[in-house]
């Protein structure tokens, strides 16, 4: 059976397999059959959508496969995955779904599902859903995809995100910008920022259907950094395209990503009591500068694999409010269960606020280390334990990072590779460890 979900929905070339016509009805219908029974009532179901070309006709397509099962389906237009995912546990929906390829070129796109909790839905009933699409005995009844009922429902996710900065006076009239990447958060960023009572620049908030992500947001935040120089901001915000995460500028045009944001919420949250168990989940993928600084402040850092479903499990688990990644998915689940870059920019906004510290000062109390990365081909993914040559690098090395490095290597889940990731105070020493073991890679594996 062919895996249609990744780590973030089912994503792909808009127009080609997994995301033709067929297959994303196939999906609609698939998702209602394996939905837990809602008896009496028909299942209901809330969908929204990036800018993208063709989210309109892939959203039209899975919403003929959703009512070809009996299911209703109501779409909220253009919205940020976020809001989608609050908006289907405030109301009264049995699964979310957003049609979005985040931080991707226009000709991508992508399904995302959400439970009727506004969580991800587990790896289990994406298996499931792949399964009954696969499942040839049956077929999405009728050709036509006829039209989508709309409702407006924005203003909920506005009311609600709003209180995430109770101090809004004491920044009123300071000046920010925010880049919107032509995405889905243009239909209500602007919105929120002002309503603040902030000064708000708003840059690339114009899409077309095809510039999205083009040369602006979180991927390129570069122009951004510009005009907060420029214009004298406090700090810029940039988003991806389906507004999920959030990469901050300060007031220098210094980037900070989601490690410094983690360190920035986390100690706030101490300081109030909020942070269960003074823990905070990170991806492998998190700096040890982060782990480091969090120690300092008594506060425990856990990690896990790449991808926010992953930091969002890991939370639920263990009770706790307050997770993320470096590219700046970040989760506050005091206000959602996902990551919400209009939330974390108002986090950050508040801990300012609240200490009175600007965004470049509280950055810097991150320190981060110097990091390499070699990505190694390899003929076969062998058990590295297996490979005693290599084992016996690995173990030499972190025997010299104990306490003040961090060694990652890993298989990429796509190519034959195998990546290997030193972190460390000193950037001769850690290249020349990163060597030593590709070295022995390339001998034994290459």
């Amino acid at each position: 059976m062919t895996h249609l979900f990744g780590t973030d929905g089912v994503r792909g070339t808009a127009g080609e397999h997994p995301l033709d016509a067929v297959t994303i009805a196939r999906l609609g219908g698939a998702l209602v059959r394996a939905m837990p029974a809602t008896p009496p009532a028909r299942p209901a179901l809330l969908i929204g959508r990036d800018t993208r070309e063709s989210s309109e006709w892939i959203e039209r397509e899975f919403t003929r496969g959703v009512r070809s099962e009996g299911a209703t389906i109501v779409s909220a237009g253009v919205l940020p995955t976020p809001a989608i995912a609050y908006l289907t546990r405030i109301g009264d929906f049995d699964a979310g779904v957003v049609v979005s390829a985040s931080h991707n070129p226009y000709r991508d796109n992508g399904i995302k599902i959400f439970s009727g909790r506004g969580e991800k839905y587990t790896e289990d009933l994406e298996r499931e859903i792949e399964r009954i699409v696969a499942d040839q005995s049956w077929a999405v009844a009728g050709e036509s995809s006829g039209s989508v009922a709309y409702e407006d429902l924005g203003a909920r996710y506005v009311r609600h995100v709003l209180t995430v900065l109770p101090d809004a006076a004491r920044l009123k009239g300071r000046r920010i910008a925010i880049d919107c990447a032509n995405g889905a958060t243009t239909s209500v960023a602007p919105a929120i920022f002002r309503r603040a009572g902030l000064d708000v620049t708003v840059l690339n908030a114009e899409p077309d259907g095809r510039n999205i992500n083009l040369q602006c947001g979180s991927t390129h935040p570069q122009g951004l950094a510009r005009v907060v120089r420029e214009r004298g901001c406090s700090m810029g915000v940039a988003f991806d395209g389906d507004g999920d995460r959030a990469i901050l500028v300060d007031h220098r045009g210094e980037l900070v990503d989601g490690d410094a944001i983690l360190l920035i919420c986390a100690k706030y949250l101490k300081s109030l009591g909020r942070l269960p168990a003074l823990t905070v989940v990170a991806t492998v993928m998190s700096n040890i500068g982060l782990e480091m600084a969090l120690r300092e402040e008594g506060i425990r850092l856990i990690r896990c694999a790449v991808g926010d479903k992953y930091v969002m499990q890991e939370m639920m688990k263990r009770g706790l409010v307050l997770g993320g990644e470096q590219s700046g998915h970040v989760i506050l689940s005091d206000y959602l269960f996902t990551g919400d870059g209009i939330i974390t920019a108002l986090a950050v906004l508040q801990v300012m606020a609240a200490t009175g510290r600007e965004l470049a000062d509280l950055a810097g109390d991150l320190v981060v280390y110097p990091q390499v990365l070699k990505n190694v081909p390899v003929r076969h993914k062998q058990d590295l334990a297996t490979v005693l040559p290599v084992a016996r690098t690995m173990a030499r090395v972190e025997e010299q990072l104990a306490g003040r490095g961090r060694l990652l290597v890993r298989y990429s889940g796509t190519e034959p590779l195998l990546r290997v990731m030193v972190e460390g105070r000193d950037q001769h020493e850690i290249n020349a460890w990163a060597e030593e073991i590709a070295d022995q890679v390339r001998k034994h594996l290459g």
